[in-house]
């Protein structure tokens, strides 16, 4: 007997939420913004601002309020999506995933992911 529809794609855990980014200096929360999720940064560290922006009329804006992850889309590896980061004014294919309960692997690729790095952020709430 055949079945209609074909296989369930499993969907990666919701990341929406606030999240403590690693080393503590900022604050990210991530909400659906679409079918996709985005993060802002909502509070940093002695009110850091954008001075790494490749675009000069931006760079003395603060951090707080700034997108750094657009379009994230779920998948069986997790979210993918935009990643700025703002320590050196780039954006990166990027991917999010839980690794642990409250724990959220960020990992930003260039070279089409030959070079990646990765950082751990803790849910605040």
């Amino acid at each position: 007997m055949a079945l209609g529809g074909g296989a369930a794609r499993a969907q990666a855990p919701d990341v929406a939420g606030t999240w403590l980014t690693e080393g503590g200096r900022s604050q990210v929360r991530i909400a659906p913004c679409g079918s996709a999720r985005c993060g802002t940064i909502i509070w940093t560290v002695a009110e850091a601002k954008d001075v790494h922006n490749p675009d000069p009329t931006r760079r003395a804006k603060s951090l707080v309020g700034l997108q750094m992850i657009r379009n994230a889309r779920p998948g069986a590896e997790g979210w993918t999506g935009a990643l700025y980061n703002p320590l050196d004014g780039r954006t990166y294919t990027g991917r999010m995933r839980i690794i642990a309960a409250g724990q959220l692997e960020l990992s930003g690729c260039v070279l089409a992911g030959l070079i990646c790095k990765s950082q751990t952020w803790t849910r605040l709430r």
